[in-house]
């Protein structure tokens, strides 16, 4: 008939986003550099950037809300060759980041 219109399905609306979540990282193991390398900056700089990255970007793997454990990553961006503890620990942080994003693959 004219001027009807079907009836349309009920939407559901989607879940939100959770509001916080908890990244666990127990120990960072960095094999084969040489001791120019100040562990505690690289910590530092890698918890910056990482926090970072999940602030502007989120962690896709935990958008639904349900509760995700990783013992551990494989096939994650290399780490450049690099004695600057800042850019060994931003690169650290994106790599880790990649894999809270769905790349690499669960150990």
């Amino acid at each position: 008939m004219r001027g009807e219109t079907a009836p349309t399905a009920p939407t559901v609306p989607a879940a939100p986003a959770p509001s916080s979540f908890r990244i666990d990282i127990g120990e960072l193991v960095l094999d084969g550099f040489d001791a120019r390398v100040d562990p505690d900056r690289v910590r530092a700089s890698f918890e910056r950037e990482l926090t970072r990255l999940v602030a502007e970007r989120g962690v896709p793997l935990a958008a639904n809300g349900t509760p995700l454990s990783l013992d551990g990553l494989a096939g994650l961006p290399p780490l450049p060759r690099t004695t600057s503890p800042v850019r060994l620990g931003e690169a650290l942080a994106r790599s880790v980041h990649a894999g809270l994003t769905g790349r690499g693959e669960a150990r």
